[in-house]
């Protein structure tokens, strides 16, 4: 039996240029993207765990990293540049999107479930170049949403035409990984299976890299390389220059994976100058955190964070101060920047040097004017915020903190002011008073050794409000660029309504603004409304609906996609957005009783791994864990989950009845009691059965519901206590009845 998301595997989504021939359109033609001026091409790269003094650059003498040294000796070297957060999860999400941690999407690394998700909310800084025409690429760490391709928090869907890499957190921590992810599938790596080291994923990072910069050196183009290194383990294929140090082989192999980081850096310089374009690109080199002393790495011995105080996790500015050098030969003047840039200042800078609108309400501000050719200095942000709820600790960032490691934080500077406060424990309400407050100067001492909050109440009180000011439990984000709203299921013949829209979320009025609807050969388009608008101004939305009828004779199942395309112009420039909504065609009705888990299901989505059949050990590959078992008693047909998790099945009103059983099975009990979930199942649209919390003391609970004239049934499990830690739920004998 194949799912939805098998079937699915391999589809990125599609931009109008992958359009199938003979595909159905709506509105009129698509007009050229251009005007604006000169566009230089982007090349951002982040570094994992490199800390402030991790480069030649900023201070280091036991690594070498000449060609990194190099690029800072030519291009501009900001002294004051800040990861958004302490750890990789939050810090990636700002600098995509250009907002905080106290606002962003995902805020801390995932506590033993899920990782966070981007939605189609959070607009990137690749959808904001890819919306003035530019070819964009992410390889290597993504660190986003589950290991699915078609969901709003994959790289395809998120502004990046191409995509090479990781997809979870914990992938990346294999340095000879059996497979990654091309585009919407996994592709295997020949010599790296059962163990085996074969290919070394930087090697196969810079080979994409380079042949994503060969293939696209004649038009705009965007690349963001996310290594891996010098995350933990210390895994290289060899020592190198470091074999014969008397160091640690943990020390050894992190001095060679930042040697080895260098070198990426230089092939990716040797490629645009080979290609005559290094002029014409911007280059951008930071990294998403403090040092680690993971792995038994002792960044102490590489003094790799230079003169400042903390590590990776730490608040402090030695967990958030990082590298940041920005060079283009030509146009970016060699010299330092001593303005406080953190990196949710990526998006609104290229952006601008794009000549693109960006999104109005993000919290970065645009540093492009310190890269022109003739410099004027930037803005300077009123504050900065960082805040950390992380389940990880280590032994010397927990000596940094005093102890206070695992107890939520969060810290603000504003102008050389900097304060530091740890709640009693996790949770953000408490009282002002009950949290721990510390005050530094960093003018005077950017270290951080002096905390000087007793002698100067008012600006504690001015800090403190900032701090509260500056979290939002729901930061709701204003909608830019093209989104189509759609229907999951298209029967064959039946016309549904579909919903596409134009949303200028910028700060300057877009002119000429119109939306184009696409479908599959065969699908019959009607629009229902206006397509165009002569002036979308701030804030606006161009909103039009059409009817889509989908070929009487299309009853493959399968899945279909609808395509649009929003363009506008910003001034001279041309804007085009493209969106695209997957589509199931559902597969046949059951035609006999049986078991769900026999059937081929519409969709499946699962917080954590594959969905289970006859299985529950919810992670690993269909058919590899042990049966399902609840109190002793053992099912031999069943599907194993993890919340959150939502399994859609068709029955096409064929069937009358629904047994199961569902709880936290016996395989995930024994690893922990700490489970606790929500079962539901609903029929088109509508609650038919509720489970209440569901434990391992409280055993399963079974389920028998009327299912007559349901059309799509839907299997639920959500969180039930706030942690979605060892949450694997079975529904056991999920038996269904015609």
């Amino acid at each position: 039996m194949s799912s939805r998301r098998h079937f699915l595997a391999g589809s990125a989504a599609l931009g109008l240029a992958a359009l199938p021939p003979g595909s159905a359109r709506a509105e009129g033609r698509s007009p050229a993207v251009q005007g604006g001026g000169a566009r230089p091409n982007v090349v951002v790269i982040l570094a994992d765990d490199l800390g402030y003094g991790g480069v030649g650059a900023y201070g280091q003498r036991l690594v070498r990293t000449p060609r990194l040294d190099r690029l800072a000796a030519e291009g501009l070297r900001f002294t004051q540049a800040y990861s958004a957060a302490a750890v990789c999860a939050p810090s990636r999400c700002a600098a995509l999107t250009g907002v905080h941690a106290g606002h962003g999407r995902v805020r801390e690394n995932p506590f033993g479930g899920p990782q966070g998700s981007l939605t189609e909310d959070d607009t990137t800084f690749a959808e904001v170049l890819r919306g003035r025409g530019y070819r964009t690429a992410c390889i290597g760490k993504w660190g986003f949403g589950p290991e699915e391709a078609d969901q709003p928090s994959h790289p395809n869907a998120r502004g990046f035409t191409d995509f090479y890499g990781y997809i979870t957190h914990g992938h990346a921590h294999q340095y000879y990984p059996q497979y990654l992810w091309h585009n919407g599938a996994k592709e295997q790596i020949p010599g790296n299976a059962d163990g085996a080291r074969g290919a070394f994923v930087i090697d196969l990072l810079q080979e994409r890299a380079v042949s994503f910069l060969d293939a696209h050196a004649g038009e705009p183009f965007l690349l963001m390389l996310n290594p891996n290194v010098p995350h933990a383990p210390s895994d290289v294929p060899e020592l190198g220059e470091y074999a014969d140090r008397p160091w640690s082989e943990a020390d050894k192999g992190h001095a060679a994976q930042i040697t080895r980081l260098d070198s990426l850096v230089g092939a990716v310089v040797d490629a645009l100058v080979r290609l005559g374009v290094h002029r014409d690109t911007l280059l951008l080199f930071s990294s998403d955190n403090g040092p680690h002393e993971e792995g038994g790495v002792d960044p102490d011995l590489f003094d790799e964070n230079g003169p400042l105080r903390g590590y990776k996790r730490n608040l402090y500015e030695g967990g958030v101060r990082v590298p940041l050098i920005a060079w283009r030969p030509g146009t970016v003047r060699p010299g330092v920047s001593e303005r406080p840039t953190p990196l949710t200042d990526l998006l609104p800078t290229l952006a601008e040097v794009a000549g693109a609108p960006a999104p109005r309400d993000v919290d970065g501000l645009s540093a492009a004017s310190l890269l022109a050719a003739r410099p004027v200095p930037a803005p300077g942000h009123h504050h900065l915020y960082w805040y950390r709820n992380d389940p990880g600790t280590t032994k010397r960032a927990d000596a940094v903190d005093g102890g206070r490691i695992l107890r939520l934080a969060e810290s603000v500077r504003r102008r050389d002011w900097k304060a530091v406060r740890f709640a009693p424990g996790r949770d953000r309400e408490a009282p002002d008073a009950a949290w721990d407050f510390e005050l530094y100067d960093l003018a005077a001492d950017p270290a951080e050794t002096r905390d000087v909050a007793a002698g100067y109440p008012g600006v504690v009180a001015e800090l403190t409000g900032l701090l509260r000011s500056s979290w939002a439990p729901e930061y709701a984000r204003e909608r830019f660029g093209t989104r189509i709203e759609a229907p999951e299921i298209a029967y064959p013949g039946e016309p549904f309504t579909v919903t596409a829209t134009l949303a200028n979320g910028s700060g300057r009025a877009w002119t000429d603004a119109r939306i184009e609807l696409y479908a599959p050969a065969g699908w019959r388009l009607r629009p229902a409304g206006p397509a165009r608008a002569a002036v979308l101004r701030p804030g606006a939305v161009l909103r039009t609906t059409f009817e889509v009828t989908p070929a009487g004779g299309d009853t493959a199942a399968g899945p279909r996609v609808l395509s649009a395309e929003g363009t506008a112009a910003y001034g001279r420039a041309a804007l085009r957005y493209p969106a695209s909504r997957t589509l199931a065609v559902p597969p046949p009705a059951p035609r006999q009783d049986g078991f769900l888990s026999d059937l081929e299901w519409v969709s499946a989505s699962n917080g954590w791994g594959p969905v289970e059949r006859d299985r529950s050990n919810g992670r690993q590959t269909a058919g590899d864990g042990p049966p399902i078992g609840f109190g002793g008693v053992t099912y031999a047909k069943g599907l194993g989950v993890h919340a959150p998790s939502e399994i859609v099945y068709h029955l096409g009103a064929a069937a009358t009845r629904l047994t199961a059983v569902v709880g936290i099975d016996d395989f995930s009990a024994s690893q922990s009691a700490n489970g606790a979930t929500a079962a539901q199942v609903w029929g088109d649209g509508r609650i038919l059965y509720e489970s209440g919390t569901l434990t391992a003391a409280t055993g399963p609970r079974e389920v028998d519901v009327d299912v007559t004239g349901v059309r799509l049934l839907r299997l639920v499990v959500q969180d039930a206590n706030g942690s979605t830690s060892y949450d694997h739920t079975s529904w056991a004998a999920a038996h269904i009845r015609l």
